[in-house]
């Protein structure tokens, strides 16, 4: 379940660094506040149970990607092969970490 925080964590945290960039009014800017106010809150919550180093790098790992992802979809940013290249290794990164992250290497530690 935590691990699931720490996605939802990173899908708001698209939100708001797009927000950050693009709001221009004050409802713009509520969302994006409430944004950082979501992402950051499953974030610690997250890592009361989980190793903090490696629910960081997972929470900053898929927000860079997402943002990545919705800069070429939504805003028309450049895509290269460089880019997929570059994206695909960030999340094998990410992948890597929660695998040798298993739950009970996470009990033995709170033990």
């Amino acid at each position: 379940m935590n691990w699931i925080k720490i996605i939802i964590a990173s899908v708001f945290e698209v939100g708001w660094v797009i927000g950050l960039n693009h709001a221009d009014n004050w409802w713009q800017w509520a969302l994006t506040v409430i944004a950082i106010y979501v992402s950051f809150h499953l974030l610690i919550v997250a890592s009361m149970a989980l190793p903090v180093g490696t629910s960081y790098a997972v929470f900053v790992g898929l927000g860079a990607t997402g943002v990545a992802i919705t800069d070429f979809v939504l805003f028309g940013q450049p895509f290269t092969i460089w880019n997929l290249v570059f994206i695909a290794v960030l999340l094998a990164g990410v992948i890597g970490l929660k695998m040798v992250t298993s739950e009970e290497r996470i009990e033995e530690a709170e033990k």
